[in-house]
């Protein structure tokens, strides 16, 4: 991919503090700082890279406020707040020139209900399906073969990937990201037992998510049993995450890869839940728990709390446990050897 910054571009870009050293060559590249070379910007984003900004070829890196260096000949320091957020901000505007938005308008290939509604200023690609009632704001993009139930709701700026489903009667707010092949508003996971058979439960509620919500590739948000499932305004779910019928989700939550949340479960705001976590159904977690990577949670969880584990236990003491029960072995030949003393002791003398 073709990249060129030169460094007044960069300096607005990320608002820099202050720049130290020159450079007239543009910046061709990004990369860490171990394996950066003289045509890439790279970043100190954690203080345990220090070390490697002295040694790195980078030819142009962002270093934070207080950092104490001194950039090589034909290097530059660009002192910013919070490198790992200015890169971000470099990256916006590349990804921008990478992944245009596309323009406005209908791909003939786009199949369309003459019910449905599109705003002009909406981008549909080649192979969409949008069904009977739906709606598509102004300003979104559906890329090649989403499809959009009847009475479903596209809001405005939203941009949907290639094979994103969107079901029956669901909606989004405004500025939704989806990632390809996400599914929202699957049918959620209902049966029951009646003599002896499984019976299918119909799920008639629909999924809501609210303004800014983003759903990585794969992700599975089923449609509620009745009433909604909910995502609250910010929240952000990786890929490969399946959250179940009539679970509620706060605002400004993350939930990391292969999270698997059941049905009916509350999550309040700024929740984050690690990679592989399972939360079983009809619980609920305050605002800001956490959770970390493949927990396993079984009770409700106050506001603040920070889980791990299976069964999950408070953060610290499953820390405790986790050196505990490394010693074990050790303790089991203490008492064996403890055991076979007291028994040899008890024996009487011959």
């Amino acid at each position: 991919m073709a990249i060129a910054f030169t460094i007044p571009e960069l300096v607005a870009i990320v608002d820099a503090r202050a720049v130290e050293g020159a450079r007239s060559e543009p910046i061709r590249g990004l990369a860490s700082l171990a394996e950066a070379g003289p045509a890439d910007l790279s970043f100190l984003g954690n203080a345990k890279y220090t070390a490697e900004v002295s040694a790195t070829r980078a030819g142009a890196v962002l270093v934070p406020l207080d950092f104490v260096g001194q950039p090589a000949a034909g290097q530059v320091f660009l002192r910013v707040d919070k490198p790992s957020y200015a890169l971000a901000l470099v990256c916006s505007v590349l990804e921008a020139r990478l992944w245009p938005k596309p323009p406005a308008g209908r791909h003939p290939s786009a199949i369309i209900a003459p019910g449905a509604h599109v705003d002009p200023s909406a981008s549909v690609g080649p192979l969409c399906v949008i069904e009977d009632g739906a709606t598509v704001g102004p300003g979104s993009v559906l890329e090649a073969q989403c499809h959009v139930g009847r009475q479903a709701t596209i809001g405005p700026d939203c941009w949907l990937k290639v094979g994103v489903k969107v079901g029956d009667y669901c909606a989004l707010g405004a500025r939704c990201r989806i990632q390809p092949g996400a599914v929202i508003g699957a049918e959620g996971f209902g049966f029951e037992p009646v003599d002896g058979e499984i019976r299918r439960l119909p799920q008639v509620g629909v999924v809501v998510l609210e303004d800014d919500v983003e759903v990585g590739a794969n992700a599975t948000l089923d449609r509620a049993r009745f009433s909604r499932t909910v995502v609250g305004r910010g929240t952000k779910i990786d890929n490969l995450v399946q959250v179940a019928h009539n679970v509620r989700i706060g605002r400004q939550c993350l939930i990391a890869a292969q999270v698997g949340i059941a049905g009916s479960t509350t999550l309040g705001d700024h929740c984050v839940l690690g990679g592989q976590a399972g939360v079983a159904g009809h619980l609920t977690l305050g605002d800001r728990v956490k959770l970390g990577a493949q927990t396993g949670l079984f009770e409700d969880v106050p506001a603040e709390g920070f889980m791990n584990g299976t069964p999950a236990v408070p953060f610290g003491l499953e820390r405790r446990l986790v050196v505990l029960s490394r010693r074990l072995p050790d303790l089991f030949k203490k008492v064996d050897s403890l055991a076979a003393s007291l028994d040899s002791a008890a024996r009487p003398s011959p």
